[in-house]
């Protein structure tokens, strides 16, 4: 059980909704890396690591994308994308600059979704 399953009917469809949405943005970008589109070639020139991290970075976020939107896999999709949101911060903010506005926003609602989707232990049962 997690504590979504104590949420009100509206706040699950809310939560489902961001859920939605992060999938969304994440499958995008994550297909734009894959597919090569020359605004993630030059971001990855500048980052400096080859453009194998640009496959491996599409791959990640296309992947935590899918198990956001699996009941049973929501919460390590959001555990692992708030991990590369992080990353991808610290990346805008020591090697290419621009703006992390875009990777905070998409950090702390992945952030927010594994929060919400926390394993509860189940308590045990004398038998």
């Amino acid at each position: 059980m997690t504590s979504t399953s104590l949420a009100s009917p509206t706040q699950r469809r809310i939560f489902w909704g961001v859920r939605i949405l992060l999938a969304l943005a994440f499958g995008a970008a994550g297909a734009a890396k894959l597919a090569g589109a020359p605004q993630m070639v030059q971001v990855f020139d500048a980052i400096g690591f080859g453009q194998w991290f640009r496959y491996v970075t599409g791959l990640v976020e296309v992947g935590g994308a899918v198990l956001l939107l699996v009941p049973a896999t929501g919460f390590l999709g959001g555990l692992l994308l708030f991990a590369t949101m992080v990353c991808a911060v610290a990346t805008h903010l020591a090697l290419i600059g621009g703006n992390p506005a875009p990777a905070v926003v998409l950090a702390a609602l992945s952030g927010f979704v594994a929060w919400r989707l926390w394993p509860v232990p189940q308590p045990a049962t004398a038998a």
